[in-house]
């Protein structure tokens, strides 16, 4: 017996398809024609066979390794007979495994029907997303009008486990849009009109592959959908012992699924390898994808994005803490039982996650606001037909725009090892609304006025209180605000907004005697209180960062300097 190369055959006009499965293993006895390892283009995927029969010697491929024709697969000692072949052979070999195998580029010429754009209006509706009815819309992402990518966000929808985007599956202009916030959509509701291109399906020529070690013909290979036609489909039954849902899967194992099923998986935002397939070998169906989808949906799963987003240890088992108590309530009077609205369960994981890992420290202290509040209501008189009312927090958000700028620390997030340094300003503010508490962002600060600052944030605030916020205006933020002013209270501790480092509290103003010098006289004092993550930030620079914030609300004019 010889040692040979097996190598990869004519795939059409490909280079550096990747590898997505391997097949054998060094020392297993191959017959010719068995398929030795499966590669994939952005098309399709095929496996590649053996020229020869023998014993692996040696693998020269690995998972995810990118390979094209006449690459070398593996060593093969060979039988006598096929060692013995004329110099021709490999040649004839590529043919024979031409002739079993179909190269990519035949399938690809196969599959090019499926590229042909349709054009004109067309109708993108809400794909399979689950057992579901009337899921409401909370979130609309674009407007009539936008230009619109393939496989583009449209829509957020929520059941009342969890919540999902609905993407575009076509590309073009929104010309009309069918949804809007609070309606109840279902599997096939139209969502909206597209002036554009969308692709046309086709089904692909079977393909023949040989993974036994007589040549037999293998069924056809799942036809792959487009965008259109996935959004249209109707939900398939999911097969009752089929495990939906797999996050202890290896990472760095390419999943095992077809192009169509990569395709509705990216249409859906289904992570693969957290979905463990039903299929021969393991290979992820269509079925196995919204099985996955419609377990999320139901919460009886989660990703792994979604459980690194949820409150670690919720029993306080993963902090090594006794159980969380459960109590019948009902024994001891009536009671009554309400869900936590969806910003609560949301702010709720992201405070108690910023709680346990951010060190918090808080330095209070009070800023004399006595000229500045006389100046305020100077303002608003003299402003009264232009509708702005300005605000106290208005002012304090121009502060502390110059005591970001003078203490550049406090306008820093954490990366790792390394500071990210901002050189915008970008203003959180607490809004309180009858879901619960949201941080809308006032973007620009320092290239704003406080008339043109308290414009954007009364607007900010009504689109809060309205549940109109999108995630584009709760994002960028360089440090936040909570004003507690019009409430009451003195001091308390606000819990950092991470990435950001630092969260400035405000309570309630209120008049105090305060000694110049000579005697006690009245001034309108405004408690400060300041939390900062201390891995960042030591007391000194805190301290240092409150007062200055005093000074400046004391005499606005320092902003000046």
């Amino acid at each position: 017996m010889s040692v040979v190369e097996i190598k990869v055959p004519d795939i059409g006009d490909f280079d550096e398809v990747a590898v997505i499965e391997l097949l054998v293993k060094p020392g297993d006895a191959v017959q010719a024609e068995q398929s030795l390892i499966t590669v994939e283009s952005d098309k399709a995927s095929m496996e590649i066979p053996s020229s020869q029969a023998g014993v692996v010697k040696e693998l020269k491929v690995k998972l995810g390794d990118k390979v094209s024709e006449g690459s070398v697969v593996l060593l093969l000692e060979a039988e006598g007979a096929a060692a013995a072949a004329t110099p021709s052979a490999p040649d004839s070999a590529q043919k024979t495994a031409v002739a079993v195998v179909p190269s990519l580029k035949s399938d690809i010429n196969t599959i090019a029907p499926a590229a042909v754009a349709r054009t004109g209006a067309i109708e993108v509706r809400v794909p399979d997303i689950g057992d579901f009815k009337d899921v409401a819309v909370i979130e609309v992402m674009v407007k009539a009008g936008d230009t619109v990518r393939m496989e583009q966000s449209l829509i957020t929808v929520e059941s009342d486990k969890a919540s999902m985007e609905i993407p575009s599956s076509a590309a073009g202009v929104i010309k009309e849009l069918k949804v809007k916030l609070g309606d109840k959509v279902n599997i096939g509701d139209l969502l909206a009109i597209v002036e554009g291109q969308a692709a046309v399906a086709s089904t692909p020529a079977p393909a023949a592959s040989a993974s036994a070690p007589a040549p037999a013909p293998a069924p056809a290979p799942v036809p792959l959908s487009s965008p259109a036609s996935a959004a249209t489909a109707v939900a398939a039954p999911v097969p009752a012992a089929m495990p939906a849902h797999d996050p202890t899967t290896p990472q760095g194992h390419l999943p095992h699924a077809s192009p169509s099923v990569r395709k509705v998986a990216r249409e859906l935002g289904v992570p693969l390898a957290e979905v463990k397939g039903s299929g021969p070998k393991g290979r992820i169906t269509q079925d196995d994808v919204q099985g996955f989808t419609r377990s999320v949906m139901a919460g009886a799963a989660q990703t792994q994005a979604q459980a690194a987003r949820a409150p670690a240890g919720g029993d306080g088992a993963a902090l090594g803490l006794i159980p969380w108590p459960k109590v019948d309530f009902t024994k001891f009077g009536a009671v009554e039982r309400k869900d936590l609205s969806r910003i609560k369960k949301l702010s709720g994981a992201n405070l108690h996650r910023n709680w346990v890992m951010i060190p918090h420290v808080t330095n209070n202290d009070e800023a004399d606001i006595t000229e500045l509040e006389a100046f305020r209501v100077a303002t608003n008189k003299e402003n009264e037909k232009s509708g702005v009312k300005v605000t106290m927090l208005a002012f304090v958000i121009k502060a502390v725009v110059a005591a970001l700028k003078k203490f550049p620390d406090f306008n820093a997030s954490l990366d790792g090892d390394a500071l990210v340094y901002k050189q915008y300003f970008n203003i959180g503010f607490a809004a309180d609304t009858p879901n619960g508490l949201v941080v809308p962002v006032l973007k620009d600060a320092d290239r704003k006025g406080i008339l043109q600052i308290s414009a954007e944030m009364g607007e900010l605030a009504r689109k809060a209180r309205d549940g109109k916020l999108g995630s584009a205006d709760m994002q960028g933020g360089c440090i936040s605000i909570s004003s507690l002013g019009g409430i009451g209270g003195t001091h308390f501790t606000p819990i950092i907004n991470a990435p950001e480092v630092a969260i400035l509290g405000l309570s309630k103003s209120q008049m105090k005697p305060v000694w110049d010098g000579k005697q006690f006289v009245p001034r309108l004092v405004l408690p400060l209180s300041l939390s900062y993550d201390h891995r960042v930030i030591d007391g000194a620079a805190a301290s240092r960062f409150n007062a200055y914030l005093g000074q400046v609300l004391a005499d606005f004019r320092r902003i000046l300097l």
